[in-house]
């Protein structure tokens, strides 16, 4: 019986949503643009389950690059009015069109001559008459059996609001390094913000041989880089390949006694390279890619100047 009731509440909360398509007209490009047009900020407000939607669209808006500001309708007129300037502009959730606390702060926003953005499922409603701009968020009927607890009306509004930050997104070109900057603390913006120079190993820790150098050679030089891996360089010192525990544990595997041989003879030749100033998650896709446990790091002549290693990566909790 509850699986049955929580598929039915998932089919009409989606139905619910799909049928957001259908009301979408120039409301919604006329209020993409005014937000664009504001110098200030976006003050989203609400009350009850309106009032906890308006507070997630504001931190959608803000995380995404548009500043905005959650407002309770209630505590507005204990002070927090003061919160909004003639600069600003209103984005008002309301299901009904006719909540009481929002539609008395209507006057205040009037009083500063800033646009009013209404979402509510009753475009007819006394706020939506005195509103600059209203989007239809109506649905059919909410999930609850008895069409009163507010579940596909509260979904409609904040979809909506995912819509109006997305599209403003789109018109800023917010790029994932924005995302980054605004994300610092968060694992999602550290693997936006770090980059392959921060974690790679350098100088006296980059394991290097000649490609003139014998295996066994590079065996020892191997051993004290602790990295598994050697890069193997040409005579003019660009990266000719490597060797990895690895191509060690294939050779022997064959059983061949190659200890007096050329690491150019044995070695990966054309082994997957990357940017210094890459981001981590470009690293750890070649890693997950390819299968590969080491990545050279090569500057703009080709030049090995670091490695990264997968345990790097993950030793940074990144993922």
């Amino acid at each position: 019986m509850s699986l049955e009731i929580a598929r039915d509440v998932i089919r009409k909360e989606a139905e619910a949503i799909a049928g957001l398509l259908e009301h979408l007209d120039d409301n919604f490009t006329r209020a993409v643009d005014a937000i664009m047009g504001t110098s200030g900020r976006v003050i989203v407000t609400g009350m009850g389950k309106s009032g906890i939607m308006a507070r997630k669209i504001a931190a959608t808006f803000s995380s995404t690059g548009t500043p905005a500001i959650f407002l309770h309708a209630a505590e507005a007129f204990h002070g927090d009015l003061g919160i909004v300037t003639d600069r600003d502009i209103v984005v008002a959730v309301s299901k009904s069109g006719d909540t009481e606390e929002l539609s008395q702060l209507i006057p205040a926003f009037k009083r500063l001559g800033i646009t009013i953005i209404l979402l509510t499922g009753q475009t007819k409603s006394s706020m939506a008459e005195r509103s600059d701009i209203v989007i239809d968020c109506s649905v059919p009927a909410e999930a609850c059996p008895n069409n009163l607890v507010p579940t596909s009306s509260a979904t409609a509004a904040v979809v909506m609001g995912d819509a109006l930050a997305v599209a403003l997104l789109n018109r800023r070109g917010f790029t994932a390094d924005d995302f980054a900057q605004l994300h610092p603390g968060g694992s999602l913006g550290r693997r936006l913000l770090m980059r392959v120079s921060d974690l790679m190993h350098t100088g006296e820790n980059l394991p290097t041989v000649a490609e003139t150098a014998t295996v066994m050679e590079t065996l020892i030089v191997m051993s004290r880089g602790r990295l598994g891996t050697a890069v193997v360089l040409d005579r003019d010192g660009k990266l000719a390949g490597i060797f990895t525990d690895g191509d060690l544990r294939r050779l022997s595997e064959r059983g061949e006694q190659v200890n007096e041989r050329p690491i150019r003879d044995v070695m990966t030749k054309n082994p997957r390279t990357i940017r210094p100033d890459a981001i981590l998650d470009e690293a750890l896709a070649l890693c997950e890619k390819y299968q590969i446990t080491v990545i050279v790091a090569l500057d703009r002549t080709l030049r090995p100047v670091g490695i990264i290693h997968l345990h790097d990566i993950l030793r940074s909790k990144l993922v």
